[in-house]
């Protein structure tokens, strides 16, 4: 990645983009924010431009200015993402810290981010907007949907298959072989032994329906 970068949400998500895009030496214009008493602040000498939808400011992105999408809500990522295709016929790049580990065997799609510390390993599968946060371990063949979060510490054994839209929380593990349906939730620290369900949440060693 060599163009410079706007980045979409000015929050915690967008502060860790922030983070990541420094550590690769990659320039960050600005932040686009649709909270009105964030624009012309700063954040780390990084201004906030303006809104999310400013066809002022979208005019930038193309082949000179990149977008990463950091909203905090997985909603609100989805929609900006469609926007940026709509309207400029691109997709949002990848955030990948450069103290994190990507096999050059596995495959990613856009607009994911990999914090330090995490690690893909090879032949594994992430989707489009996931967000792997610091020391996340996603290990060998692995299956990773869209808009999957995986928090800190967190361990995706091998063979494992996540589905869109499921959180997985800090600390928790995903044993070889277990699938996390569509939108389910696994809380921080537990262990998870047997598939779950979509839409259902789980806790606890071995993990069980809340």
């Amino acid at each position: 990645m060599i163009n410079p970068v706007i980045i979409f949400g000015a929050g915690v998500l967008g502060k860790t983009a922030l983070d990541i895009f420094k550590s690769n030496e990659v320039i960050v214009y600005g932040f686009l924010d649709d909270r009105v008493e964030m624009h012309g602040k700063e954040i780390g000498e990084v201004p906030v431009l303006g809104r999310t939808e400013d066809d002022g400011f979208l005019k930038l992105l193309g082949k000179k200015c990149d977008a990463f999408i950091a909203a905090d809500d997985s909603k609100e990522r989805g929609f900006l993402t469609e926007l940026l295709k709509d309207r400029r016929s691109m997709v949002p790049v990848n955030a990948i810290h450069a103290h994190s580990s990507v096999s050059p065997y596995a495959r990613l799609g856009h607009g994911n981010l990999a914090d330090a510390g995490s690690r893909l390993a090879a032949f594994s599968e992430l989707g489009d907007g996931c967000v792997l946060y610091a020391n996340a371990v996603i290990e060998t063949e692995v299956r990773i949907g869209n808009g999957v979060i995986v928090g800190s510490g967190a361990i995706i054994c091998t063979g494992a298959v996540v589905e869109d839209g499921a959180f997985i929380g800090p600390g928790a593990t995903v044993v070889s072989g277990v699938t996390i349906g569509k939108n389910a939730s696994v809380g921080a620290g537990s262990v998870v032994m047997e598939n779950v369900p979509a839409k259902t949440r789980v806790f606890g060693f071995p993990a069980t329906k809340v």
